[in-house]
This record gives C-alpha cells, sequence and structure tokens, in this order.
C-alpha cells in the first residue's frame, strides 16, 4: 500500500512542479539528487564538476517537465536529461578523444590500497582515470546499459568504434585491477 502512494505522491509532486511551485520542486529535487549526482558522477571526472553539471540538469528537468508524458519511469527520464547533459557538457569541454593509446602505469599511483575488495569508490577512481573517450563510452554501455547503435547516434562516432572502445576500457581496467591486485600481494 506504501508504494501505491509514494507512486501517487510522485504524480501530485510532478504536477505541481510543472507548475512552478517551488516546494515541489525542491522535495523532487532532494528525492532524485542523490541518484543523478551518482550518474553524473560515473562521467565526471570530480565531483564538484558531476554537481555542477547535475544541477544544470535538473535546471533542464524543471524547465521541460510539460514533456513527461507519464509513459514509463520518472526517474528514467530524468537519468536521460543527467547523461545527455554530460555529454553536452563534455562536448563544451572538448572532451572527447577516442584515444588508440594510453599509459596505464602511473595513471594508478593515486589509488588507495585495496585490502580484498575493491569498493565502490575505488573503482570510481579507477573509471575516471580512462581517457574521456573511452571512460564515457564504457559507462553508458556497461553501466548505463546502452546499446551500440544507441551510444553511436548519442556521440556521432560508428558503431565499431563505440564497440572498440569498450573493447579497450575493459582492457584497460582490467591490467588496472591486476595491477593494484600485484601490489596488494607484493608480486610487483
Amino acid at each position: 500500500m506504501k508504494l501505491i502512494s509514494l507512486h501517487k505522491n510522485y504524480t501530485k509532486l510532478i504536477a505541481k512542479s510543472a507548475k512552478g511551485d517551488r516546494r515541489a520542486q525542491q522535495q523532487l529535487f532532494e528525492l532524485f539528487s542523490p541518484k543523478m549526482m551518482s550518474v553524473c558522477r560515473k562521467y565526471m571526472k570530480s565531483k564538484e564538476r558531476a554537481e555542477e553539471v547535475m544541477i544544470g540538469g535538473f535546471f533542464k528537468v524543471f524547465t521541460n517537465l510539460n514533456s513527461f508524458k507519464d509513459q514509463g519511469s520518472f526517474e528514467g527520464w530524468i537519468r536521460r536529461i543527467m547523461v545527455n547533459e554530460c555529454i553536452s557538457q563534455l562536448r563544451k569541454e572538448k572532451k572527447f578523444e577516442f584515444n588508440d593509446t594510453f599509459v596505464l602505469e602511473n595513471s594508478m599511483d593515486h589509488v588507495s590500497h585495496i585490502e580484498t575488495e575493491f569498493e565502490v569508490e575505488e573503482i570510481q577512481k579507477l573509471i575516471d582515470n580512462l581517457p574521456q573517450g573511452y571512460r564515457t563510452v564504457f559507462v553508458l554501455y556497461a553501466i548505463e546499459g546502452y546499446k551500440h547503435s544507441e551510444i553511436s547516434e548519442l556521440l556521432n562516432i560508428s558503431e565499431s568504434t563505440s564497440k572498440t572502445q569498450v573493447f579497450k576500457a575493459r582492457k584497460l581496467l582490467k591490467n588496472a585491477i591486476e595491477l593494484q591486485e600485484n601490489r596488494q600481494y607484493g608480486t610487483n
């Protein structure tokens, strides 16, 4: 029964927010900002930059709230806006370079010692160390669940480039994890 009233509250909050009710907008922001911050953080290298992009994304959410047709998940709709906002910001900063080479050794020096299992922060640091093109395509594909055809359309690259970037990102991540494990057990 709680689940049904929760959905009704979203519907009411969305309707009030679309009419410009600042309290309702604040409530929606408070409900969804932690998850959306997590989404933005996957694309942006720093928490501060991710927060800036998230705020811009929420501005777009509230500006375009009337276009949400209540078909599907509201959270999914917001998430899509956040992903698009991250990609838009990366384009503005000209951060999209799809490199073929990348030096791994020095990029892992600042990652903290890992006991037995990788924690979310440590994995995020490994992902942060990927070149921006690798990181963006990897996050879209492996974490967000986009198909290569969707990624190619979203980033204006070929499907084969998308597949290659994911392959290379996985290879770099695998090497980074092995490097950390070797350091942990003193075999390197």
